[in-house]
């Protein structure tokens, strides 16, 4: 009872003190007051005097602090993991130059007691490198000076500034590969919106490293500068004011002095290590143990060389044996065991082409006649130089990777699933040749090299970088194939850079684009209805057959596609043909309702960067001839127009969006609904990108931009 209540009475006492210990140890752990104590800590330092005893604690932490710097930038596997080491070599410099003073004014104000004045690490530091000889501690101390700001820092902050130049020239570059990798569907906007950070963070990296080898440097200047101010104003004060002889107060001042810049220049010597090695490890991934083991040991023959070269300094007159012998005895072992490895691995390799080999070359079964007649909706034939691209020496699929990517940004783009497209070897080809092949029919094809890279100017300049000149093959812009050891180069140039499977997969993205039509067939529009949710098949149920057929929803749907139009909104389109089919109603009426249906849509698909929409209108007089040149009833009503107005239209046409392209826009053309379909009709044969809108399909809410007329 008796030791409750005395527990109970210690409890009481501490909530009246006011903060317990365990209180006081949940603030530490908070990190931002933490750090806000440890600068508050050193500021202090600056300014007040402290004892020999916390001296000697602050400079046990300042050592292992430093330590602990240089081991962590050895073990991360890229310079990113450690991105704070810029702050944390600004906190590490201002902590020992705080204890540089209160260890000078120390010295300065006790030195005359004796060489214990400042505490028993930097005596001890100071007796260890001078062995009663202040000669030799002055010396060494230079020596330490010299090596870490002539040596280590000149060279990690030439590296810290070339890296930071280097790695902001080439931001534009990334940034536009990975631009490049979003658009083809090879990776999802998060991961685009995660390189993109890593890029920006890589970038203030480097740049802030540029900066913080300055505080190094600035580290290094001041122990010099500090030091001699120790060791004259000790010695002056010594003999002027403590009445020493001169060598008594030289011996004491500076033993204290080195030992000092020892215990300074140590830790500021082994931080500079540690930031050359962090702007040195940018082009490695891995720690810097294995990479070093790595690399060291895949060249067996440099092993066994520099094994013989310590053989010939053993055997040289005066030359001590031992080492040299043990030393070529190390180095022949690990050369033999790295041959090894790269045998055994070679066998290894070796053995599983073989094995794939007789998989492939096993006796097929006799396929049945009956296939030779099945049409592959999309097929994709390579000349043979073009087969490394399917499968890498690597193992992965790359341009199989890509198409897999490609199917599923069609698909939200278009709004229905494309056929899966097979890939061909064809000996009847060029090596370097490819052919894109719809329904068995030629809708494509180019030449590309698996082992270059095509660099393309963003503004349509000629390419400043040696290599074949070429033809791209999606849109025919001019080109460049160069070897990718320029890569770096065309980067820093600014060129668009794209690798032969990118290549070859875009141009199958716009031959689809194109013939996408083709594509929809009576099986995929069934798959579509059966898609829809529970809600929208009972509007299914009331719309086929009894209003349309599935064939004539084929139709609209084929149509719309043509003109590039999603068709993912699928409900909204059967709620259109359910308003206006009848029994003698065209696809294309039916088709020009349900545009006006999809405004929201078509104008969405069509703003510029301001959310404006360009228009380019047609003027009254065109609007007049078109009108009067339609002749015919019903569905069999089409254009009659004499072929010179026809050319002079096509000519307008042409000159108005030349116009429009020079000031950065690209204008949806519009008229009025009755003669829409067949100003379409007639453009797309020239300028099949182009969009034609009417009237009735500009949504009231969104905001128009008249570029022009015609």
């Amino acid at each position: 009872m008796s030791d409750v209540t005395n527990s109970g009475d210690i409890k009481e006492k501490g909530k009246k003190a006011g903060l317990s210990l365990g209180g006081l140890f949940n603030i530490l752990r908070q990190s931002d007051i933490t750090l806000a104590i440890g600068v508050m800590t050193i500021i202090i330092v600056l300014i007040m005097p402290l004892p020999a005893v916390l001296l000697d604690m602050l400079l046990a932490l300042s050592i292992v602090f430093s330590v602990l710097i240089l081991m962590t930038a050895l073990f991360i596997h890229k310079p990113l993991e450690f991105s704070a080491f810029p702050t944390i070599l600004l906190i590490a410099t201002m902590m020992r130059l705080a204890l540089n003073l209160a260890s000078t004014r120390l010295i300065l104000a006790k030195g005359h007691e004796g060489t214990n004045a400042a505490g028993n690490v930097i005596e001890a530091f100071g007796n260890f490198v001078m062995r009663g000889n202040f000669v030799i501690g002055i010396i060494v101390f230079g020596i330490l000076i010299i090596v870490n700001f002539i040596v280590i820092t000149k060279g990690s902050g030439r590296i810290a500034e070339v890296a930071a130049r280097f790695t902001l020239d080439a931001m534009p570059g990334k940034q536009m590969a990975i631009d490049a990798d979003l658009s083809a569907g090879l990776i999802e906007e998060d991961e685009a919106r995660s390189r993109r950070k890593e890029l920006e963070d890589e970038s203030s990296f480097f740049g802030a490293m540029d900066g913080a080898s300055k505080f190094v440097r600035g580290d290094a200047i001041a122990g010099m500068l500090i030091t001699f101010i120790n060791v004259i104003g000790g010695i002056i004060i010594g003999v002027a004011q403590q009445d020493m002889g001169i060598g008594e107060a030289a011996n004491n001042y500076t033993l204290l002095t080195v030992g000092d810049g020892l215990v300074s220049q140590i830790p500021a010597l082994i931080v500079s290590t540690a930031a050359g090695l962090l702007v040195s490890k940018a082009g490695m991934k891995g720690s810097a143990n294995d990479e070093l083991a790595k690399q060291f040991t895949n060249y067996p023959k440099a092993l066994g060389m520099s094994s013989a070269v310590m053989v010939v300094l053993a055997i040289l007159p005066g030359m001590p044996k031992l080492p040299f012998l043990a030393l070529a005895a190390f180095m022949s072992y690990l050369a033999y065991r790295s041959a090894k490895q790269k045998k055994d691995k070679k066998l290894e390799s070796e053995q599983e082409i073989v094995t794939k080999t007789e998989e492939k070359n096993a006796e097929p079964t006799e396929a049945p006649i009956s296939d030779s007649l099945k049409i592959d909706d999309l097929k994709l034939e390579l000349g043979y130089g073009l087969l490394d691209m399917v499968r890498d020496e690597n193992g992965s699929d790359r341009l199989t990777d890509q198409i897999k990517a490609l199917r599923t940004q069609l698909a939200i783009d278009l709004g229905f699933i494309m056929p899966p497209v097979r890939i061909l070897d064809n000996m009847q080809l060029e090596p370097n040749n490819y052919k894109v092949k719809i329904k068995e029919v030629e809708a494509g094809s180019g030449t590309v090299f698996s082992n270059l890279l095509m660099v393309m100017d963003p503004m349509g300049k000629m390419i400043d970088l040696p290599g074949q000149q070429t033809m791209e093959p999606t849109f025919g812009l001019p080109a460049t194939w160069i070897e990718n050891a320029l890569r770096d180069e065309a980067e820093l140039k600014g060129y668009s850079i794209i690798d032969p499977s990118t290549v070859i997969s875009t141009h199958i993205t716009e031959v689809i684009k194109a013939n996408v039509a083709d594509l929809l067939s009576y099986a995929n529009v069934q798959s579509l209805l059966k898609g829809l949710g529970e809600e929208q098949q009972k509007l299914v149920e009331d719309l086929v057959p009894s209003q349309v057929s599935i064939s004539t929803i084929q139709r609209i749907l084929q149509i719309l596609l043509n003109e590039r139009i999603s068709i993912r909104d699928l409900s909204t389109i059967l709620e259109g043909i359910a308003q206006i089919a009848s029994p003698g109603a065209s696809p294309q009426y039916i088709a020009e309702h349900v545009r006006s249906r999809l405004s929201r849509q078509l104008c969405a698909a069509n703003l510029n960067g301001s959310n404006s929409l360009p228009l380019l209108t047609l003027s009254p007089q065109w609007e007049r001839d078109f009108a009067q040149s339609m002749v015919g009833e019903g569905n069999d009503r089409h254009l009659a127009m004499a072929p010179s107005r026809l050319q002079e239209f096509i000519t307008a046409i042409q000159s108005a969006f030349e116009n429009a392209a020079q000031m950065g826009e690209l204008p949806v053309l519009i008229t009025s609904p009755a003669i829409r379909v067949h100003v379409r009709a007639i453009i797309e044969r020239f300028i099949p990108q182009t969009v034609v809108m009417s009237q009735n399909e500009v949504h009231p809410r969104i905001k128009l931009q008249t570029v022009g007329s015609v």
